[in-house]
């Protein structure tokens, strides 16, 4: 949606933020302060940081306020009681918004399977959706898609890497597009083998190299699933082949993604490893608007160095191809099985190497559905979940 000026006055762009205490979601807010003038938030939504949650609503003054954790409720209600702001608890509350709200986008930036169904309702009611939950598209992409397709709906990329391959397409005849090069930082374990990751503690997986990101998606990225997701979602967003996606291990995290084309050219986005410029993309998509963002100098980067993912150390991203050439609710089953997995991990519960085995397990064990409905897929990632939880020990 363009800005409309009518009598000079801009009309502001309305953002419901499903997950504003999150990495993304903060982010997002960020840009909101700053963008005062053409941003008004109408929804924030949190998991259980009703105090972050509550902060940001007395900033923001928005409409609405979820917070998933029904036993916080009262608690965010009445601290907010003297403000013209209506508040719900639970998940539910957080799909059930999205037909009553006002905004325009929908910025997805829940952690995990929790961001389908509200997105899924946001499309229904045709918001135009800022993904920032890949989950979402590995989860059911074949469904997401189409009712983006039923209903006119914009689904942007909020993923670096996904947003870099939109900019790169913007302006260009997908039949002439050869493939999709998805870069990857390598994470905190680039270069190292098996043996050297039996050991890994928690707090080593936790500190990624280039990016600041919410606990879930550093152990994803330490492990590569998080790229094996972005190959699925790319899919999905891009409507390419199996084979036209490839993953290339870029540590200096400064080419966000290319695109080769059948000519043979190549087209790379650029720039500092900082998720606030996708976010400002998207919210303001097709528009380019001038930020105040630190700018990237080629004079201060001296070496640009690609290799090959090592997919028999980092064995997610293996699994994540095969679930996509599979299709059906192979990555739905995957997804559930990694969610579990990793929480298990933060929780001092499985060894590192363990998160790949029970994933591996998991997605052979529940049974394969080549054309899954949604009821499927909420089945599906029920059984994956229970079987994984059976697996950890």
């Amino acid at each position: 949606m363009h800005n409309i000026i009518m009598n000079s006055e801009i009309i502001k762009k309305k953002i419901a933020i499903l997950g504003s205490t999150g990495s993304i979601g903060t982010q997002a807010l960020e840009i909101a302060r700053e963008q005062s003038d053409r941003i008004e938030i109408e929804v924030l939504t949190a998991n259980s940081n009703a105090d972050l949650l509550i902060k940001q609503a007395l900033e923001f003054k928005p409409n609405h306020v979820v917070i998933a954790d029904e036993s916080k409720y009262l608690y965010v209600k009445e601290t907010l009681i003297n403000e013209d702001i209506k508040v719900f608890a639970g998940s539910k509350a957080i799909a059930d918004l999205m037909e009553i709200t006002s905004a325009d986008i929908v910025l997805t930036a829940m952690v995990g399977y929790s961001g389908l169904l509200p997105t899924i309702k946001a499309i229904e009611n045709k918001k135009k959706i800022a993904l920032a939950n890949k989950e979402t598209l590995v989860v059911a992409g074949e469904l997401i898609t189409a009712l983006c397709a039923e209903h006119k709906v914009d689904l942007i990329p909020v993923d670096s890497e996904h947003s870099a391959i939109f900019q790169c397409l913007v302006g260009e005849n997908l039949n002439t597009l050869d493939k999709i090069i998805l870069t990857a930082s390598g994470g905190p374990f680039r270069g190292k083998k098996r043996d050297d990751l039996l050991k890994i503690t928690k707090k080593e997986a936790l500190k990624h190299p280039n990016w600041s990101m919410g606990a879930k998606i550093t152990i994803d990225s330490a492990t590569l699933m998080n790229k094996g997701l972005e190959v699925i979602e790319a899919k999905w967003l891009f409507g390419v082949d199996n084979n036209k996606i490839e993953v290339l291990v870029h540590p200096q995290s400064i080419i966000h993604s290319m695109v080769e084309f059948n000519d043979g050219s190549i087209k790379a986005q650029m720039g500092l490893p900082d998720m606030k410029l996708p976010i400002h993309y998207a919210f303001f998509y097709p528009e380019r608007t001038k930020t105040a963002f630190k700018r990237m100098s080629f004079k201060e980067i001296n070496t640009l160095t690609f290799e090959e993912p090592d997919l028999e150390t980092f064995r997610n991203l293996g699994l994540a191809y095969e679930a996509m050439k599979m299709g059906g609710n192979k990555a739905c089953i995957l997804n559930a099985a990694n969610e579990i997995t990793v929480e298990a991990f933060l929780q001092d519960k499985i060894k590192f190497l363990h998160i790949a085995e029970i994933n591996e397990t998991t997605m052979n064990k529940v049974a394969f559905i080549k054309k899954p409905t949604l009821n499927d897929y909420i089945d599906s990632n029920k059984e994956a979940r229970e079987l994984a939880q059976s697996l950890i020990k």
